[in-house]
């Protein structure tokens, strides 16, 4: 289906215009199709439907009646696909779920976007194309039908706006252009209606003295000066002043005296012609003069495994781009700087910023966490995962920085620590990491090693050493409110068979997995037997498909394992099944369900509906938690795509009378796209971290260095070296205790 709202209100569906309605009921599809995909709350409909005071009493039920026959006007016909949009009821309101590639404001949007971009990249014909089609898309004003009936929306007012920049957009590249003659009648169109905008002011000023209009051009100007100083007691803008000027002095500047060669510069407002980067974006100067420093380098491979082989090369593609962003984020989660991503190899430095002391072991956690993260990645094209190894060396390298006014652009590395590196990469088994004799020297108080190693092949990661469990086993400070809350909400749902969603929202670095994991210790001891947990541990990031979280759980709960074939996994799915489900044709049912799961496609033509694995996943979950009261853990939720958000969102609602917790860790991007989350529902709660206060910060340090007091051997050894690193600076110390909560902590439960 194709929504038009660039001009007056249409949808079309196979190419056949669709019936919308009255008034009421179009007005309620324009004002939501401005807004797709995001809760418009009743109160904000009823207000855009009625102006001022004028509701009827009845005005909720017209628009209850207007949502209603919407849903059956935008009900797609049999054998039309799944991309038709569907009016969902989210509290407090309802939202339009629409592909933004059905509305022709998105695509204008996006057309003028490419045109800007062509045109600050110094290609003003390519821009003015992109600009004249997306100007193209306009039947007339936004909503035309709407506003005759006297619709008036502050965000109809913002659509308007977004065209007459537009607009100028086009003007300034077919200036560029020499094409001053073919936009001179729109041009004096435009500032006839809109005599306050400057920029297109300026811009038929030029158009009219290089078509030998001085005088026309002059005369423009002091109209523009009259409005600005009588409505609003402005002087015109210095651009325009300087305009002015030009025009009256014959600036040689102003005449364009040959075609731009290759789209090689634009020529401005004031006739000026700037090569070969335009004005508007910012000159770049040359690299810094390199400077040597002690960095640490980390670079990572990642294979496909053998049962990927039969995907389509687009696909593979596809797959890979997404690990890729995955393997930069957590990069740049840990501090460091994704340098360069070639293929299957990404390489990061830690340390180019300056030295922190702790730029080996942020390098060796990211390589971890990145090879735990995405080693058992399972992809909605059914990959089975991914193999992830990686090399990390310290030393001195050459630096060289690309200039001040770029500092977003990564620096530039050379020296033998990168051949290092790469060789020590080149004898890495799938699944490894290797470090250098340097990066273990660094780390050996808090990471894991394998002792048969060599200065030549590196030493072999294992993980996180004693020290992080010791680290990570300090009684949290400043969360003992939040936790309260969490273990209320368990007790609830464990005495009143209530199902219950919770959030917790936090800040990037902030402590939101410590802090799942925290809580996780202390509800899942031997003692506190009577209460499970089932941890997901799945990267999400664009990966995260409904069914891949399922499997994962699912498998957690079954004791399946990714050594173990589709029979072996079929017979302890069957067998945990049958414990849990009395009747065998139940217990039948669930497995034949489920076996997809863990098990991939059945025998030939014994196909699931997706419909029915959900359902049979959700009956699952609700017989583990009728077994024992069951909590459920996600991380980094905000990743999730939107498939997922729904099942995890409704689990709160349809799980039934069962005593069931779920946890989730999103950031506030979560927000940003689902402003609904759990707003208006009985059974969800939001919990949101804040920062850790420098009181809290300085009580940790006080458990730390008791920790050392107390402690002996390797203990001792490890909790000195760490105040160590710290310094005696409080500032320094509080921001290196920062930086040690912020770091992923171990998924096993220290004890």
């Amino acid at each position: 289906m194709w929504f038009r709202l660039l001009g007056p209100l249409e949808a079309v569906c196979a190419e056949q215009p669709v019936a919308l309605g009255g008034t009421k009921q179009r007005a309620t599809l324009g004002f939501l199709l401005l807004q797709p995909n995001r809760v418009v709350a009743t109160s904000q409909l009823l207000k855009a439907l009625w102006a001022g005071d004028d509701a009827p009493t009845s005005a909720r039920k017209i628009l209850q009646n207007a949502v209603s026959g919407l849903r059956g006007a935008l009900a797609p016909p049999p054998g039309a696909g799944q991309d038709a949009a569907s009016l969902l009821t989210r509290a407090p309101g309802y939202m339009l779920r629409v592909d933004p590639e059905q509305i022709d404001l998105y695509h204008f949007y996006q057309q003028v976007e490419a045109g800007r971009t062509r045109l600050a990249a110094g290609s003003p014909e390519a821009a003015a194309q992109l600009l004249r089609d997306a100007l193209g898309l306009w039947r007339g004003p936004a909503l035309a039908d709407l506003v005759e009936t006297g619709i008036s929306w502050p965000e109809l007012v913002g659509v308007r706006n977004a065209r007459l920049d537009a607009m100028e957009d086009y003007f300034e590249a077919e200036l560029a252009c020499g094409r001053h003659h073919a936009v001179l009648s729109e041009l004096e169109t435009l500032v006839e209606a809109e005599t306050m905008r400057e920029r297109s002011c300026g811009q038929l000023m030029l158009a009219l003295y290089r078509c030998g209009r001085q005088a026309d051009a002059l005369t423009v100007y002091g109209r523009v000066r009259a409005a600005l100083v009588e409505d609003l007691g402005l002087e015109p803008g210095r651009d325009l002043q300087t305009l002015q000027h030009a025009i009256l002095t014959h600036d040689p500047g102003l005449t364009l005296t040959e075609p731009p060669a290759g789209d090689a510069y634009v020529i401005g407002s004031r006739g000026e012609r700037t090569p070969p980067v335009p004005e508007r974006v910012p000159v770049r100067r040359g690299p810094a003069a390199p400077e040597r420093k002690p960095v640490s380098a980390v670079i990572v491979r990642t294979q496909l495994r053998s049962e990927a082989c039969d995907l389509e090369p687009g696909d593979v593609d596809g797959l890979l781009e997404e690990v890729a962003a995955i393997i930069r984020e957590k990069f740049e989660w840990f501090g460091g700087t994704a340098a360069a991503s070639i293929g299957s190899v990404s390489l990061a430095l830690f340390g180019v910023h300056g030295d922190s002391g702790d730029d080996a072991e942020r390098a060796v956690r990211a390589a971890l966490a990145i090879r735990d993260g995405l080693g058992s990645l399972v992809g909605p094209l059914g990959l089975r995962g991914l193999d992830i190894s990686a090399a990390v060396t310290t030393g001195e390298a050459i630096v060289r920085y690309q200039g001040v006014d770029q500092p977003d652009l990564p620096p530039l590395v050379s020296g033998a620590l990168l051949d290092e590196c790469q060789s020590l990469l080149a004898v890495t088994a799938p699944g490894e990491i290797r470090v250098c004799a340097s990066t273990r020297r660094a780390t050996e108080p808090v990471i894991g090693y394998d002792e048969d190693g060599s200065p030549k092949g590196g030493w072999q990661v294992l993980g996180a050493g004693q020290g992080c469990a010791r680290l990570h086993a300090i009684p949290m400070v400043d969360r003992e409110s939040e936790l309260e809350v969490l273990r209320v909400l368990l007790e609830r749902a464990r005495r009143r068979a209530t199902p219950h969603l919770v959030t917790v929202m936090g800040e990037p670095g902030i402590g939101k997995s410590r802090f799942l994991l925290e809580f996780e210790r202390r509800f899942a001891t031997p003692d506190t037997a009577q209460v499970q947990f089932l941890v997901c541990q799945r990267q999400f990031a664009g990966m995260g498909s409904v069914a891949a979280v399922q499997s994962e759980i699912l498998s957690t709960y079954c004791g399946i394992t990714p050594d173990d074939d589709g029979v072996v996994a079929v017979a302890k799915l069957s067998s945990a099944v049958r414990r849990l489900v009395g009747g065998d044709e139940a217990a039948a049912w669930l497995v034949s369900r489920l076996r997809p799961l863990v098990a991939g496609s059945g025998p030939a033509g014994d196909t699931v509906a997706p419909d029915d694995i959900v359902l049979a996943w959700r009956r699952l979950l609700a017989e583990i938690a009728l077994d024992r009261p069951l909590v459920l853990i996600l991380d980094d939720l905000h990743r999730a795509d939107d498939a997922l958000l729904d099942v995890v969102e409704d689990l709160a609602e349809f799980a039934g009378p069962v005593p069931l917790l779920v946890v989730a860790a999103a950031r506030p991007e979560l927000i940003r796209r689902r402003p609904e989350w759990g707003g208006g529902k009985r059974h969800v709660t939001t919990i949101t971290l804040d920062p850790l206060s420098d009181d809290a910060v300085d009580r940790l340090l006080e458990l730390l260095s008791s920790a050392q007091d107390e402690a002996k051997g390797p203990t001792r050894r490890f909790w000195s070296a760490l105040l160590d690193r710290a310094g005696q600076e409080p500032g320094d110390r509080r921001r290196y205790v920062r930086s040690l909560l912020h770091l992923d902590p171990p998924r096993s439960v220290p004890a």
